[in-house]
């Protein structure tokens, strides 16, 4: 480690947090309905599309419409995914003359887009048209990443509001949420990223002849577009096999500022947001500094474990961190940054090998990911308050009374419901490794031996259950099982957890506020901050130790006695 990595690392969370207060002051405009610098422009265009839907921003929904609203439009984006990749090889922008993609890719993809989990099986360049990455890829960035901010926006009313039978109204946080906040940051985002030298066209793939006099496929294509909104929708799929690591994706160290500042900024504000309608922004300041203690500690111990590198090596007179699968543009300091935010906000690009990383740098990503410390745009408001909900339930019992979080009583259901919402994700990732691992079909996919391929078969279920998307590398799950398990991951990770959120919502917004009294547990203070922490850190780690154990910690201390995998 170095005080230089440091600098980069303290300077961009220096960044992000500034972005807190302003982002979020304007976010909480937008989705209350309150007059922006925008909307004398989009004003119209929102009412158009009201009125297109057949509905209106005066109208309101009980959880459940909200919720019947919400799967019947992730099933029309699946559908239309999917049909665009069966078919495109009959359809224009295809320069390059990409055949269909085959049926269970397709699925695999087009639940992993609809999911915000952006999972990719596929090399893009290799297999999808222009007009699917436009028209596909990227219009799920957008659609799946205001899906979440809708699903923020649900529960942040349900502790907003008192003794209401509504929600909110899908179609309208999802327009505003697209419209007003997504696009026009986007706008602005894929230009500089066309000034810093990302591809934006339609040209045909360019053929070069190197020195060698050898042929060499040079891939383009409209990339500046799909960048900028997979990192600020916290979607993560790459236009490119490489993603960020890419030199077309990424160019320059601003570029890669960009990328994770764009990553943190929405996820952040959310939090901001929640204060605000909450009445006291101090309580979305607790849970930030609850997300940010995870985030640091995860960022010490993989820049830690990178910095110091393998042993082994050492041994051979071979000193240094460990550089493998790294670009050397970005170092070990930025690598291990961008590991962490990525796998925390439950974005899933990388702009480096993940495989790579040592055992102990390993499992700060996958531990991220099971936890989550602040999940995805919107996704990590509400799960980050489930282990709120879950942290003052514990501080109910330790006193003897019932638990209240901002004027709200935290009863049977709503711990039922957060207990659901913590076990689907789970169950996906330790059922579906289970059986990968005993199946021919699905070991024979592996790349490594041992604990270190064990990490790969729980790394891809982490990633698609926790609708991350990033991959550890080393296993081939462009196959049939896979692409189907893995699919399935992604369906329970999302909508096991979104479902019994929005009950918590309507639960809530049903009930009366009361007034906080003498024993009231604060919740804005250092320890409520320590208890959401442990919490966190404690249900993660009794549920995943066990097979973390087997995997990257087994793998560090075989690496200590002089075994590799």
């Amino acid at each position: 480690m170095t005080i230089n990595g440091w600098i980069q690392i303290l300077v961009f969370l220096g960044i992000v947090i500034a972005l807190v207060k302003p982002l979020g002051g304007y976010i909480t405009r937008v989705m209350n309905g309150e007059r922006t610098f925008l909307s004398p422009v989009l004003g119209p265009v929102e009412r158009g599309l009201y009125g297109m839907a057949g509905t209106s921003e005066k109208e309101e929904q009980h959880w459940t419409t909200y919720l019947g609203a919400m799967l019947l439009f992730n099933l029309a984006g699946f559908a239309l995914l999917y049909l665009l990749q069966r078919v495109q090889g009959g359809l224009p922008f295809n320069p390059a003359g990409m055949g269909a993609v085959s049926a269970d890719s397709s699925f695999n993809t087009a639940v992993s887009f609809m999911t915000n989990t952006n999972w990719q099986g596929y090399g893009g360049e290799t297999t999808m048209s222009y007009l699917t990455q436009m028209a596909g890829i990227t219009v799920q960035n957008f659609v799946s990443a205001a899906v979440g901010v809708a699903g923020a926006m649900a529960i942040i009313r349900g502790f907003s509001r008192a003794s209401a039978k509504t929600v909110g109204n899908f179609w309208v946080d999802l327009t505003r949420a697209t419209l007003y906040i997504l696009m026009p940051i986007c706008i602005v985002g894929s230009l500089v990223l066309v000034w810093q030298g990302v591809p934006q066209n339609l040209n045909p793939y360019t053929v070069a002849t190197t020195v060698e006099g050898a042929q060499q496929t040079i891939a383009q294509g409209p990339v500046a577009s799909q960048m900028i909104i997979k990192h600020l929708g916290t979607n993560g799929g790459g236009f490119f096999n490489a993603n960020s690591s890419h030199p077309f994706e990424n160019p320059t160290a601003l570029t890669n500022l960009i990328h994770i500042l764009a990553i943190y900024s929405i996820s952040f504000a959310m939090l901001n947001v929640f204060g605000r309608m909450t009445g006291n922004q101090k309580q979305g300041w607790a849970l930030l500094a609850a997300v940010l203690t995870i985030v640091i500690a995860g960022i010490g111990v993989i820049y830690w474990a990178e910095s110091a590198g393998n042993p082994l090596l050492h041994a051979l007179g071979l000193e240094g961190g460990n550089m493998e699968g790294k670009e050397t543009r970005f170092g070990i300091a930025l690598s291990s940054l961008f590991a962490v935010v990525t796998t925390s906000a439950s974005t899933g690009a990388v702009n480096t090998m993940h495989d790579s990383l040592m055992p102990l740098g390993g499992l700060v990503p996958l531990f991220n990911m099971q936890i989550p410390p602040l999940g995805g745009i919107g996704a990590g408001v509400y799960g980050t308050l489930i282990f709120a909900i879950l942290a003052v339930f514990i501080a109910g019992l330790m006193v003897g009374r019932t638990p209240e979080y901002i004027g709200k009583k935290i009863e049977a259901k709503e711990v039922k419901m957060s207990i659901l919402a913590m076990l689907g994700p789970s169950l996906a990732i330790l059922a579906l490794t289970a059986i990968a691992v005993v199946l021919p079909v699905g070991l024979s996919s592996i790349q490594d031996a041992g604990p270190h391929g064990l990490s790969e078969v729980l790394y891809a279920y982490t990633s698609g259950a926790n609708n991350n998307g990033s991959a550890f590398a080393g296993l081939n799950a462009n196959t049939p099982f896979f692409n189907i398990t893995v699919g399935l991951a992604m369906l329970m990770g999302r909508f096991l957890l979104i479902v019994p959120v929005l009950a918590i919502a309507g639960s809530l917004a049903a009930k009366k506020s009361v007034p906080a009294s003498t024993g009231t547990l604060p919740t804005t203070g250092p320890l409520f901050i320590g208890l959401v922490v442990g919490v966190t850190l404690i249900v993660g780690g009794l549920t995943f130790f066990p097979v973390l154990a087997l995997g990257p910690i087994v793998e560090h201390f075989a690496m200590l006695a002089g075994q590799v995998f």
